[in-house]
């Protein structure tokens, strides 16, 4: 993971402008790119439009129309863009889609594989794993919650908090007889 440098005024520029370009590595106070591509980014503060960037490193982190594979920023906000992997204090995405988000406090709408989060609103939108302390969800769907509290209307869950206890003991039941009966079968004399 990249982490954020200090930036002095002699190794990197204040601002970076980068349209319709490619660059490996961008570092900058503020980085703004537009039809652009960078393998790694690392400033105070992006933001990019219509922009792909492999990894990237910020306090500030603002994508429309964008792409990421992996972001660490104090703020990441999507708008109709993805990214593989975030690890934020503050999350919020507005459509698109995203693999796994770590956060203190996340607002998710759109497609998201995994939120892990301290507080998480999830607004119509799909994800497959939610869980945190305390959970909102208002005409989402969810694959397996866990949560210490739920509140609001959550149109489909597979798997809830409940639901995993009463599995895993239901599974942990299950291979202790599978053990026992295949001891008892196969016992060498």
């Amino acid at each position: 993971m990249i982490e954020p440098e200090e930036l002095s005024e002699f190794d990197s520029p204040q601002v970076e402008n980068i349209s319709q370009a490619d660059a490996p590595t961008v570092r900058a106070e503020l980085v703004k790119m537009y039809q652009s591509a960078a393998g790694e980014v690392a400033a105070q503060e992006v933001a990019m439009q219509q922009s792909a960037a492999g990894r990237m490193s910020a306090e500030e982190a603002s994508l429309q129309q964008s792409s990421a594979g992996f972001i660490k920023a104090k703020h990441v906000s999507l708008n109709q863009s993805s990214a593989g992997m975030v690890s934020a204090g503050e999350f919020l995405s507005q459509g698109g889609s995203t693999g796994f988000v770590q956060a203190e406090k996340a607002s998710v709408s759109g497609y998201t594989g995994v939120v892990v989060a301290g507080s998480a609103d999830i607004q119509q939108g799909m994800a497959g794993f939610v869980a945190g302390r305390d959970i909102h969800v208002e005409g989402s769907r969810t694959g397996i919650l866990l949560a210490r509290h739920v509140s609001g209307n959550v149109i489909i869950t597979t798997l809830d908090s409940r639901g995993a206890l009463i599995m895993g003991l239901v599974g942990g039941l299950f291979a202790g007889l599978m053990l026992l009966l295949g001891r008892l079968l196969f016992r060498r004399d």
